[in-house]
């Protein structure tokens, strides 16, 4: 009994010791780091917060005036998918004590940057965020994926579909539950529901004439629901 104990006990430090050196290897995952220092200069309470991937983090240096006119905070973070954002969900929005928090995510999920995830996944961890603000008292504002109707890093997974019925869900469920639903993918597709190239160099990302329209979109919206 004494040596399956001391079995037991190396085994479970040597599990430890793999585990931490693993933490180590990976790094920062989810990028708690990023946005740390900045955070600590937004004041608190602060007016709306958008969380985001490489969308949202983009559109800061195409179009910061945007976030410094009306007192937005961005904190999207390029290449993340729903369960990265999930995470440092508590120290990006929560702790910043925001009015309201804008999400545009998923469209990474899709494209299995992390690995495959089923789509079911990528909604419950959308509406895991919306849970959590909501028990913080913030408003949710939840954006449609933008169309996409191929990934430059990953050609050949037909995405457009898979973007419309995850829409579908978070429209549902916005509707469902009282919160607010932007619908960029209306706005911004084409005849393949995808970009189209006078809006998108790369049929993912917005350029400037793509961000200005999803602002006018996004600001009426902020403004019917944070009153």
């Amino acid at each position: 009994m004494r040596n399956r104990k001391q079995a037991l006990l190396v085994a479970g430090c040597l599990w430890a010791a793999a585990t931490s050196f693993a933490q180590t290897e990976k790094g920062d995952w989810a990028q708690f780091g990023r946005y740390a220092e900045a955070n600590k200069t937004v004041k608190v309470p602060s007016n709306v917060v958008f969380m985001g991937n490489s969308i949202t983090d983009g559109w800061w240096p195409a179009d910061s005036a945007f976030f410094i006119r009306n007192d937005f905070v961005d904190r999207g973070i390029s290449g993340q998918t729903t369960s990265e954002m999930l995470v440092r969900f508590r120290q990006d929005v929560i702790n910043l004590k925001p009015k309201a928090v804008v999400i545009l995510a998923g469209i990474n999920d899709i494209a299995h940057n992390n690995g495959a995830i089923a789509l079911e996944n990528v909604f419950g961890n959308l509406v895991s965020m919306a849970e959590l603000a909501k028990a913080n008292h913030i408003q949710v504002i939840f954006c449609s994926v933008l169309p996409a109707y191929d990934f430059p890093w990953r050609p050949g997974m037909r995405p457009a579909g898979k973007v419309i019925q995850l829409n579908k869900w978070i429209k549902a469920y916005a509707d469902a539950n009282g919160l607010t639903y932007v619908d960029y993918h209306s706005a911004l597709k084409d005849e393949r529901d995808g970009l189209p190239a006078n809006l998108s160099k790369d049929g993912v990302h917005p350029t400037l004439e793509g961000y200005k329209i999803m602002e006018e979109i996004v600001l009426k919206a902020i403004r019917e629901t944070v009153r």
